[in-house]
């Protein structure tokens, strides 16, 4: 039979995920989007695999549904039942470890064909480190053990790197990973047949790699809420049960393929410098050396740069055989520009809703229905644009440096030209709205700098031109809320550059919020011209990330909340997670206390001696801590 599987996602338990994230309400929207198969996501997490157990029977071999299911409302009119979907047990393991004198960082995902695998893994694993703090667990565990673990515990349980070519946390990205599967599994490479190739890249890019030929190319969503299920997904035409999916996988038979994101939409598809708004082709990164052409700093290489390294064909040789591809954009998207308006707006939820009721599921308005089926559709532009996202025909602007690309079907005033071609197109869509564009900040050409002046319908103040005028080397403000500080600021650096010709390099100016840099930034321009864009304006904690990163050497790398667990519990695995909490706090306090100078240094103690082995662990592997820079 055929089915659509969504095989990475996560619970309410992973971080950064929408409350949403549970069984009932996953299984829902998987039916409204026309997924058949789910991952359950997490089920190393106790509380998440309490959960499945108690919610969850098993349907078909290795596949589980909602154990007593009922419709539910999703808003907009969209009723789903529950008992629809089917789960497969996957959790995604995050693997920070050290290995031939490097730190390695990659992400894999594993399958269990039940609950009693599951949790003889989760025991494994609750051994080695910390599976309580998050769905997707950090542990100091090597990738090629993390494998090993699994083949022990059942032959039918089994592992798949995660979104291989993102930059950080992979098997192959730029900044993270190998040069190929080989190196990171060693004598157990064999048992790897599956890639998640992840949403920047897609199998045309992955088929100049030869050596990736031999694998399956699987794509999944890695959704955190539930609305973002299936943006991309896997097609299978075999039995719909965990043994025969994965034979499917093993064997490329029964594999029908994947289901895409346009790989520029992608966070990572180009090179770039998101800080600077610096997006490069890789071409252009050669150019420039791979350090970013405004700041200096090293860019961060994307997908498509990173393919290209290790790429041994000059185009995309498709195995044989192998699955079809189709690149699809999300239908609320659709809606949102067919109506020349936000993706948010109620609207648009409203319209999403009516093509669910009238039309069946997501994919089945996306990928099975014929173009004709929409001829006589109340949307007179719908057509049009599902035609031209079947063919690939959109407008695209790759994203870079972790910024969501963008993907538009229809060019600027393009839709009310259609929508005035036709004598049945006038008046059915409303009023004629413009589509918000998303827009990224580009540097424009502007005209020569012009002298200090008055904003329309603003005057000056004796206190405001006292300030811009005055000399003193320093020089303290108070005001209360809407009294034109910002405003007094950006006059007083126009009237250094313009008046006291003082090099725009060498004024910083910091603020507390992004909408006060960017209203300055906009005035500046426009006071100073293209002198503006030497000058440095930021907000505090931006300026203190910039120390942060200038203070790190090209070999040394800054670690955060997540890899210091992570790190402590490669280190400490006896002690329990408060533990670690207690020493992480003690480290924070001793360095505080050595900076001030105001105390004695902390007694010797068991505590002191952990947070030895932590530090020299750092130095070892030439590792900042975030907490220990900032006090």
């Amino acid at each position: 039979m055929s089915f659509i599987a969504d095989l990475h996602i996560h619970s309410h338990l992973s971080r950064a995920t929408s409350p949403e994230n549970r069984l009932d309400i996953l299984s829902a929207w998987a039916h409204i989007k026309g997924i058949q198969v789910l991952a359950s996501g997490d089920f190393s997490h106790p509380e998440w695999y309490s959960e499945i157990r108690e919610n969850l029977v098993e349907a078909e071999p290795g596949l589980y549904k909602i154990k007593n299911p009922k419709q539910i409302s999703l808003g907009n009119h969209l009723k789903a039942d529950t008992g629809k979907t089917r789960f497969i047990l996957c959790v995604e393991i995050s693997s920070i470890y050290k290995k031939n004198n490097r730190v390695y960082k990659n992400h894999n995902l594993v399958f269990a064909p039940d609950l009693v695998s599951a949790a003889k893994i989760n025991a494994k694993l609750a051994a080695i480190g910390n599976i309580e703090s998050d769905g997707r667990p950090i542990l100091g565990l090597d990738a090629r053990h993390l494998l090993e673990i699994i083949l022990e515990i059942s032959e039918q349980a089994y592992l798949v790197p995660a979104h291989i070519w993102t930059p950080w946390f992979s098997l192959l990205g730029s900044k993270s990973g190998f040069n190929s599967v080989e190196e990171c599994f060693e004598d157990l490479t064999s048992h790897i047949f599956a890639l998640e190739t992840g949403l920047s890249s897609d199998p045309d890019m992955n088929w100049m790699v030869s050596s990736l030929d031999r694998y399956s190319l699987i794509s999944n969503s890695d959704s955190h809420s539930p609305e973002k299920l299936g943006r991309e997904a896997n097609l299978f035409n075999c039995p719909m049960d965990y043994f025969s999916l994965f034979k499917a996988l093993k064997t490329k038979q029964g594999f029908s393929g994947t289901i895409e994101f346009f790989p520029e939409e992608g966070k990572y598809h180009f090179d770039g410098h998101r800080k600077c708004h610096v997006m490069l082709h890789p071409e252009e990164t050669k150019k420039h050396h791979s350090l970013c052409p405004v700041c200096g700093k090293e860019l961060t290489i994307g997908v498509m740069n990173r393919v290209w390294e290790i790429a041994d064909r000059k185009k995309p040789e498709k195995p044989n055989p192998s699955g079809d591809f189709h690149h699809l954009i999300p239908l609320k998207e659709v809606a949102a520009e067919t109506l020349g308006i936000s993706i948010q707006s109620k609207k648009t939820g409203e319209e999403y809703g009516r093509l669910i009721s009238q039309y069946g599921s997501e994919f089945n308005v996306l990928h099975h229905l014929p173009e004709t089926e929409f001829e006589h559709d109340s949307n007179p532009l719908l057509k049009e644009a599902i035609h031209r996202m079947r063919e690939g025909n959109v407008i695209k602007e790759p994203g870079y440096d972790g910024e969501y690309g963008i993907i538009k079907i229809f060019r600027e005033k393009e839709r009310e030209n259609l929508l005035g071609q036709g004598n049945l197109f006038s008046g059915l869509m409303g009023p004629k709205t413009k589509a918000p564009v998303k827009s990224r900040p580009v540097k424009k050409e502007l005209n020569e700098p012009r002298p200090v002046s008055v904003p329309a319908g603003r005057e000056w103040n004796q206190e405001q031109k006292l300030a811009v005028e005055n000399e003193d080397p320093a020089l303290i403000i108070t005001a209360g809320p809407g009294t034109g500080k910002t405003w007094t600021m950006t006059k007083k650096i126009a009237s250094l550059v313009l008046k006291k010709n003082k090099s725009p390099e060498s004024i910083l100016a910091i603020t507390f919020t992004n909408r006060a840099v960017n209203e300055m930034k906009t005035r500046l321009q426009g006071l100073l011209g293209k002198k503006a864009d030497s000058l440095t304006v930021c907000t505090i904690h931006r300026l203190c990330l910039s120390i942060l990163e200038d203070s790190a050497s090209s070999k040394q790398m800054i670690v955060d909340g997540e890899e210091r667990m992570a790190i402590m519990h490669y280190l400490f695995p006896d002690l329990s997670s408060s533990a670690i909490q207690s020493v992480i706090g003690e480290i924070s306090l001793s360095d505080k206390m050595a900076f001030s100078h105001t105390q004695n240094k902390p007694q010797e103690s068991e505590t002191g001696t952990l947070i030895k082995r932590y530090k020299s662990y750092l130095n070892e592997n030439n590792l900042l801590d975030l907490d220990s820079l900032i006090f």
